[in-house]
């Protein structure tokens, strides 16, 4: 039997209540719960990482072994490479002057299979670099601080971050404390009741949620508040999200 080429992929509109555990680690980028490779699905590509090299960043991940993995941005432009045998790729692009949203993309033969996924890339590099996803909480890239990211539809707040060690994450929100326990690679998250302008506090430490902000045209907006970079952006679907992401201090 042929097999099939195009990914499956399934996304909600919002954030789903029950898609996070508030003891269970967040998903990998792409890859957490996909089928295995001999059931039939194409291996949409999962950023893992992002570093600066000479002249513009490098961004690797892994996909579908063999095929082509693509990043575009609204305005048309992509940046390509094959992945290896193993699925493992390696991708140069230009340093941006501002901010990038990036949509991976797997191409096998004539198929091609668009991620849910968007890369964030903020101030060239300089900024935050994050994976986001509708409905799974942001994945930073880069150094945060113990509050990663917080995402919103309007409706919900999905707080998330990145610890060392194995001891549990005491998250404040709305009044009310909370306890997480890290999964694999440190990373935590859960839904709190957080309102904007909220405080929430992460181990002690206390950062001031701006909230979700007016919604303009196009689809990205980016704008720098409340000691962090709060970030408009249109996934799949058309659906849009809200994520704030703290810095620290000089950041």
């Amino acid at each position: 039997m042929k097999r099939a080429r195009l990914a499956k992929i399934a996304f909600a509109g919002g954030l789903l209540l029950e898609a996070v555990a508030c003891s269970g680690p967040p998903g990998r980028p792409t890859t957490e719960g996909a089928p295995p490779e001999d059931g039939g699905w194409t291996r949409t590509p999962a950023i893992l990482a992002i570093r600066r090299a000479e002249g513009g960043l490098v961004v690797t991940g892994r996909a579908e072994p063999g095929g082509r993995v693509v990043l575009r941005n609204s305005a048309g432009a992509a940046y390509a490479a094959a992945a290896d045998a193993a699925g493992a790729f390696e991708i140069r692009i230009a340093a941006p002057e501002a901010a990038l949203l990036l949509r991976p993309e797997i191409q096998v033969g004539q198929d091609a299979a668009e991620s849910p996924d968007r890369l964030l890339i903020l101030d060239g590099g300089r900024g935050p670099v994050a994976v986001l996803a509708v409905g799974r909480p942001a994945i930073r890239l880069d150094a945060a601080p113990a509050l990663g990211a917080v995402d919103s539809d309007g409706q919900s707040a999905l707080v998330s971050g990145r610890m060392t060690g194995e001891q549990p994450v005491t998250v404040v929100a709305g009044g009310a404390a909370r306890r997480v326990q890290p999964g694999p690679g440190g990373r935590w998250s859960l839904l709190a009741p957080a309102g904007a302008g909220e405080t929430i506090q992460v181990n002690g430490r206390d950062f001031a949620w701006p909230g979700p902000g007016d919604e303009a045209p196009g689809d990205l907006q980016v704008e720098r508040i409340a000691g962090g970079w709060r970030v408009g952006w249109t996934g799949p679907g058309a659906a849009r999200q809200w994520t704030w992401l703290p810095v620290d201090s000089g950041s």
